[in-house]
């Protein structure tokens, strides 16, 4: 899933990573807004609100939403930092970016009790989200060569429609190549939805624990190539074993 980077990636392997990174996003979201009355995976309505308590003179406030701002693309930079640094065809590139993202939502998920409503926890909390879906979305986007975006649908939509605009008006040559890419963005949108409901149900059951889940969801993605690759050699073994013969 995340062994090949940019054009050497197939299909198949930017289909498996939306299925479980755009899940995680759309659980991060819903479980955030819920917790936090914050909306954790995008920054534009943060740039709204920004302007909105700037012009109403809530300075506070202000300085809340710009620091989620920046905690987001913080998140972003560290990802491009670390593989930049490492090397984008390094294979294990997004080992670094995942594992702290990972830390951060299991410390979410772990302190989330200690939350009590208070505008500098809700910096804290709120902020540690933010950070961890700039960091994810521009994992991914590096990863898959922006073909495949998950904390936000903006974007995705935009994108599908144009897609749906070309699918009519294109020749039959054309016309594979637009279709994957519309089922792509489907399954980007459908599983961030997904996410979402999930999370929601999860966190009415669950509470803070539910941040766990997504964290879990991280780790398998991480170790999916590694399990994948020894368990097609152990197989491959098995089969190909010839019997020893007895004297």
């Amino acid at each position: 899933m995340f062994r090949h980077t940019g054009q050497k990636r197939s299909y198949k392997q930017n289909l498996r990573l939306a299925v479980l990174l755009c899940l995680t996003a759309g659980m991060v979201n819903a479980a955030g807004l819920l917790s936090f009355s914050v909306l954790t995976t995008n920054v534009t309505g943060h740039a709204a609100l920004l302007a909105q308590t700037l012009a109403s003179g809530e300075i506070r406030a202000a300085r809340m939403v710009a620091l989620w701002l920046l905690l987001f693309l913080a998140g972003a930079f560290f990802s491009g930092f670390c593989i930049h640094k490492i090397g984008r065809n390094k294979r294990y590139v997004y080992t670094v970016p995942i594992i702290v993202e990972i830390i951060l939502l299991v410390a979410v998920a772990s302190l989330g009790d200690i939350f009590d409503g208070s505008i500098i926890k809700t910096e804290y909390f709120a902020g540690s989200l933010l950070f961890a879906m700039g960091l994810q979305n521009a994992l991914v986007s590096a990863i898959s060569g922006s073909v495949v975006r998950t904390t936000h649908l903006t974007g995705m939509f935009t994108d599908l429609g144009i897609d749906l605009s070309l699918i009519i008006s294109s020749s039959g040559k054309d016309s594979a190549g637009i279709k994957k890419r519309i089922a792509l963005r489907f399954v980007i949108i459908s599983f961030f939805l997904a996410g979402g409901i999930l999370g929601g149900f999860a966190f009415l059951k669950l509470r803070y624990y539910t941040f766990f889940i997504p964290a879990g969801v991280l780790m398998f993605a991480m170790f999916y190539d590694a399990f994948r690759i020894r368990f097609r050699r152990t197989i491959y073994k098995i089969v190909n074993r010839r019997p020893v013969k007895t004297v």
